[in-house]
């Protein structure tokens, strides 16, 4: 992946919005993501926690990750 410049979280339009290196602009949509790889209301709100508050892990989870055995792992043990 290339090098990211700003990573942040918009809450008005729920989504993800990163800067690259050379001014590029990439805009994840969380509901979008969420409405794919989650099953129930814990798996999404692990994301929405996580694309909050740490939207660069989010952005690797769901860049190079794999965020269906995340949400597996992690949600589904609650």
């Amino acid at each position: 992946m290339r090098k990211i410049l700003s990573c942040e979280f918009n809450l008005d339009t729920a989504c993800v919005e990163l800067v690259m290196k050379g001014g590029a602009l990439l805009t994840i949509d969380c509901t979008a993501v969420e409405n794919k790889v989650t099953n129930s209301m814990y798996q999404r709100s692990e994301l929405d926690w996580l694309s909050c508050n740490d939207p660069l892990a989010y952005v690797k989870l769901i860049l190079n990750g794999d965020p269906v055995r995340y949400m597996k792992t992690v949600a589904d043990n609650r």
